[in-house]
């Protein structure tokens, strides 16, 4: 049965829900809330607001793991990486396909259920591909951020459009690749766009309507704390952009998100000053958009250094007292821990390799190494541009107190710098890296002791030329550890001592974040490698 809806959409029912067994979607707030109640489903991006992208389910263990195989493949129409993070309820699994479409799956079977295309512009700049990492659930709901910077709401079970809202305008640069966070009664969505000169914010919507409740812009305006940090109107043009998922306390009411590069990303000739608060994690009320507070890494960042990775929730004892922390493994190259009530810095420590900072003081200012900003010739930095680690999702497992992150490692680059003017919808950035000829670097999967940011043991992963891994992670109680490899191991170790348990090869590249699941009573984990779905099973 073809649905007609507005000539710019369709939706393709292929097969009634209700006629095949299914309960009709239905995700309050309460659940998402409780997600760790339930963990035979997947109700957020990161698996619960504290972004610990840990299953509770334990059927795969690991004496067991070694006997898991395929059990169904879905492919996407579009052949390129697949860089999303499923959702899953209640036996059915909502996933975003590039560049602006959503499928429910059937979650024993791999069976479409419905599928929702929106078309997109042939005008819309493009910087980084075309990538979307996943989507939210709220009620009978599913929403949807577009690359030309659109909100969607579908229903959940018909796969209906029931409304689209422009979040801001895409011929500028602005796109959205994030997927939302459903908080209350609001869709929380964070845009890209930092290549461009676009200014980040934070927006919310409220979730029957799409009416905008709020929005937090990242980069401060005239009169506003943190001006003074831009020269002269250079924060019009800021970036800052806000394109991967955070995390959410609810008993603090605040929303955690990481945030990218300052506008142009390599010359910050025309930006002196720190540039609060590109390069940050930024706490937001969750009701009202107001800052609470910032915490900034990269002070004047010109090395492209987003600080977008997921920030990882976690209460535990810290030099004898109890706090509420949050974690992130940095771009830069530093782990660090922070008081998540009023973001004080209390630990920070180099992960990885790096070559730019002495430490980081007191506050967790970096102590910078002189002469490395880029030059028209090129200096050479540790970590390159991509970062030690990047977008890809850490995890936390509270069995053994481990922050788990993939690493890219022995990796540098010379940083050089370029005059550019900025126009509206062009680059604009100002430079680049250049590799270090014969230099290999590799990709390390590491335990890190959450509280300390000592390393208790790494898996390294061998990776040709400049590539690394890309792929999320996931821990199970179970006490195993799931990711992949950019050539498409998926694979399982032990999460206490890091030993090797079992691969798969999916012959496609894994750029996706593995999730787990129950369906007719069995644990599954599913992730996204290449083009397509992989769902296995004991």
């Amino acid at each position: 049965m073809i649905l007609s809806l507005r000539p710019t959409t369709f939706a393709l029912l292929l097969l009634a829900t209700a006629a095949s067994g299914f309960s009709q979607t239905q995700v309050p707030y309460q659940r998402i809330l409780r997600a760790d109640d339930e963990p035979g489903n997947w109700l957020t991006y990161s698996g619960n607001y504290a972004a610990h992208r840990h299953s509770k389910l334990t059927q795969i263990t690991p004496e067991n793991v070694a006997n898991l195989k395929p059990v169904w493949v879905y492919q996407q129409s579009d052949t390129s990486k697949w860089e999303v993070s499923p959702i899953v309820v209640d036996g059915i699994i909502y996933v975003s396909e590039r560049p602006n479409v959503v499928t429910a799956l059937d979650a024993r079977t791999g069976r479409p259920i419905w599928n929702y295309r929106r078309p997109l512009p042939e005008d819309v700049p493009i910087c980084c591909g075309r990538p979307n990492r996943g989507l939210a659930v709220l009620g009978d709901a599913v929403y949807l951020g577009t690359f030309d910077s659109h909100l969607v709401c579908i229903d959940a079970n018909t796969g209906v459009e029931r409304w689209d809202i422009v979040v801001d305008d895409y011929k500028i640069g602005y796109s959205i690749t994030v997927a939302p966070l459903a908080v209350k009664d609001k869709i929380v969505v964070g845009v890209s766009g930092g290549e461009f000169g676009v200014r980040g914010f934070l927006a919310a919507f409220d979730a029957k309507t799409g009416k905008q409740a709020w929005r937090c812009y990242t980069v401060p305006g005239p009169g506003e704390p943190g001006n003074e940090t831009w020269a002269g109107d250079s924060w019009k043009i800021g970036g800052a952009p806000t394109w991967v998922t955070g995390a959410y306390d609810p008993e603090l009411n605040l929303i955690y998100w990481g945030t990218g590069n300052p506008s142009p990303d390599y010359n910050g000739d025309v930006r002196l000053g720190d540039n609060q608060w590109s390069d940050s994690v930024v706490a937001v009320n969750a009701d009202t958009g107001k800052l609470t507070w910032g915490f900034q890494f990269t002070p004047h960042d010109t090395h492209d250094w987003d600080s977008n990775q997921v920030p990882i929730l976690i209460d535990a004892d810290f030099n004898g007292r109890p706090r509420k922390m949050l974690m992130q493994a940095n771009r830069n190259g530093f782990y660090y821990v922070l008081d998540r009530t009023n973001g004080e810095f209390l630990k920070g420590e180099a992960y990885a390799r790096q070559s730019w900072a002495k430490g980081l003081d007191a506050k967790g200012r970096p102590i910078l190494i002189p002469g490395l900003e880029p030059t028209a010739e090129g200096v050479l930095v540790y970590p390159g541009l991509e970062g030690s680690t990047n977008w890809l999702s850490p995890s936390y497992s509270p069995q053994t107190g481990l922050f788990y992150v993939q690493t890219k490692e022995n990796y540098g680059q010379y940083y050089y710098k370029i005059p550019s003017e900025y126009k509206p919808g062009e680059h604009f950035e100002n430079g680049g890296g250049r590799n270090v000829l014969g230099e290999e670097p590799y990709g390390s999967l590491k335990a890190i002791e959450a509280t300390t940011g000592k390393i208790k043991w790494e898996f390294r992963q061998q990776m040709p030329g400049t590539t690394s891994p890309n792929a999320g992670i996931m821990t199970t109680a179970s006490g195993l550890v799931f990711s992949a490899t950019r050539e498409g191991y998926f694979f399982a170790l032990d999460a206490k001592t890091g030993k090797f348990l079992w691969k798969f090869m999916t012959g496609g590249g894994a750029y996706g974040s593995t999730v787990s699941y129950l369906v007719d009573g069995k644990q599954h984990v599913a992730i996204a490698s290449g083009a397509s779905l992989y769902v296995f099973g004991l």
